[in-house]
């Protein structure tokens, strides 16, 4: 969810008004995720990397969140959605904004709608590390480890590889985001910033993505069986 601090700056408004206006954009493509049949949404809302931020923008992100997830706590749990936070490990993370996690977690955990994840304090890398370090304690051979025994020790191994990516404000970075699961992700790269982006957008973007071929190192057949480029 990338350009909140451009948004601002084009206005002549501090980092932290583009971060306020994120918030509609959340709630309104968590909607139109959910109408549009999307079975499994994550939101990238802060990574490992973005502790190195000022700390008076980092402060304003911690109360912003904790203010968003208190507010549409009760908006999520009636649409049936479930709710989860991947990451939140670092001590930094205030206590307070921890329970609100958990506990939105505890309220919406028997939903049985859309899985809305939201990758909090969240790095690709250091989950790849974690299943590493889990298979190691549990004394798994090394030539035991398969693809699949490895993702079951990553965080939330229910999780499905990722399908689609969308990365606002036209940047186009990986930004340590669920490495494992990308690797056959098809990305979409839309020019708006994260602040303007919209329902209308974000179905644009699942447009693009229902127009690929997806070939996973493969090729596709023509209707007469021969491979096609």
């Amino acid at each position: 969810m990338d350009g909140n601090g451009r948004w601002a700056t084009r206005r002549s408004l501090p980092r932290t008004s583009g971060h306020r206006a994120a918030e509609a954009t959340v709630i309104d493509v968590i909607e139109a995720a959910r109408t549009a049949g999307v079975e499994w949404l994550t939101l990238y809302a802060f990574s490992t990397e973005n502790w190195r931020r000022p700390s008076h923008e980092v402060d304003f992100l911690m109360r912003l969140v904790r203010h968003a997830v208190r507010k549409h706590a009760p908006l999520l749990h009636a649409r049936g959605i479930r709710c989860r936070f991947l990451g939140v490990t670092d001590p930094r993370i205030p206590p307070s904004l921890t329970r609100d996690f958990d506990d939105l977690t505890t309220l919406t955990g028997e939903n049985r709608g859309m899985t809305l994840t939201v990758a909090f304090d969240h790095g690709g890398r250091g989950d790849i590390v974690e299943a590493a370090r889990s298979l190691i304690r549990r004394g798994v051979p090394a030539d035991d480890v398969t693809e699949e025994s490895f993702a079951a020790h990553l965080p939330f191994a229910d999780t499905p590889d990722v399908d689609l990516v969308i990365r606002t404000s036209g940047e186009q970075r990986i930004s340590n985001f669920m490495l494992w699961h990308v690797a056959y992700a098809e990305w979409v790269f839309p020019e708006v910033l994260w602040p303007d982006f919209r329902a209308p957008d974000f179905l644009e973007c699942l447009h693009i993505y229902q127009q690929r071929r997806r070939r996973y190192g493969g090729v596709t057949p023509n209707t007469n069986g021969e491979p096609r480029p």
